[in-house]
């Protein structure tokens, strides 16, 4: 496979990350890679939901179709996922209000430690009102599937790919889907859901149910950001920005 064909290549292209329109090539690799299923050693891990109820199905994988080793993304049957509202983390500022109708909000993020750490504790956490992060991995102790994106390649806080409501944004993996309810897949913080959809689709209890949303992980350290990463930005432009450089290598 050459370098070119890679989603790598594709978003390397790009100029800017903040709510850009979906460039042509980046279009090419969403319809190429969505159709069918991943099957075979493009499969890393299967058994998952998108959303739950009683007709739910189990057809939601980890895949690498088309960037083995070097990127994993959400896939189903012929789709994608959905994107349903995380407003774990840093709960000290409240933002516009939104969050409040999350119901399952939790006071820290799976990465918590790394947050402090790497930002030299500015901040005590991720805040779902600004930092645009990914939730990505399933952690569960019931015996229901798991996947760690640690295992092949994909650091904590690095940066991800999303393309959804015809725009193409990065974010970070900021999260983890725990063991309540359905292995599940397919949720971001309400920023990111914003920058994709409005402030008025969206809120801590109302995400977006078509599951036409392509999340990718990217591997390596060059996906981790460095130390111009504002961590303690007061608002989702200011640390979208600041990861500019990292999203365009």
């Amino acid at each position: 496979m050459k370098p070119t064909t890679t989603l790598l290549a594709i978003l390397a292209a790009t100029q800017s990350i903040t709510a850009l329109k979906v460039p042509q090539n980046v279009r090419d690799f969403y319809k190429r890679v969505k159709v069918g299923r991943c099957e075979g050693s493009d499969k890393l891990k299967g058994g998952f939901f998108d959303k739950d109820g009683k007709n739910a199905k189990a057809q939601w994988s980890y895949c690498q179709k088309s960037v083995a080793n070097q990127a994993i993304f959400l896939h189903g049957p012929n789709t994608f996922a959905n994107m349903d509202i995380d407003c774990d983390g840093d709960l000290s500022d409240p933002g516009d209000g939104r969050c409040g109708s999350s119901e399952d909000t939790q006071g820290q993020t799976a990465f918590v430690d790394q947050v402090r750490k790497v930002s030299k504790n500015k901040i005590k956490d991720l805040n779902a009102n600004i930092h645009p992060y990914v939730v990505f991995g399933n952690d569960r102790e019931d015996g229901g599937p798991t996947f760690d994106p640690q295992k092949y390649g994909v650091k904590p806080l690095s940066v991800m790919a999303v393309v959804c409501g015809e725009k193409l944004i990065y974010g970070i993996w900021g999260d983890t889907n725990g063991d309540v309810g359905a292995p599940l897949v397919g949720e971001a913080s309400l920023s990111l859901a914003t920058a994709c959809y409005g402030t008025k689709a969206v809120n801590g209890n109302s995400g977006h149910d078509e599951s036409d949303v392509l999340y990718v992980a990217l591997t390596g350290e060059e996906a981790v950001p460095g130390p111009r990463t504002k961590w303690d930005a007061k608002d989702f432009g200011e640390f979208e920005d600041s990861i500019v450089e990292v999203g365009n290598r």
